[in-house]
């Protein structure tokens, strides 16, 4: 199952045992600050965790798989995530 938003204020909240409102504005304001990056073309990087891009996608040919029609992609920009090197050490030690 998926961690959501709400999960991640409960945590918020009961980890820094702060109020739940404040726990929600909080990461609002986190999430407002990282879009708001993005939209304006730099990257976010979060230590220790990894670093969101925004790419260009240029215009291509593609296919509408539900009836086989060829059609031109517009081009598009899209937001990628790296994840550090640490996350990955850390994910793989948990996994074994």
């Amino acid at each position: 199952m998926a961690l959501t938003k709400t999960g991640i204020i409960s945590t918020i909240s009961e980890l820094a045992g702060i109020d739940r409102k404040l726990s929600e504005q909080s990461l609002e304001k986190i999430i407002e600050i990282i879009k708001s990056t993005l939209e304006s073309g730099e990257d976010v990087l979060v230590s220790g965790f990894g670093k969101f891009c925004v790419d260009q996608k240029e215009m291509r040919k593609g296919r509408n798989p539900a009836t086989g029609e060829y059609m031109v992609l517009p081009a598009r920009k899209v937001v990628t995530f790296k994840s550090s090197g640490l996350l990955k050490e850390w994910i793989n030690k948990k996994t074994k």
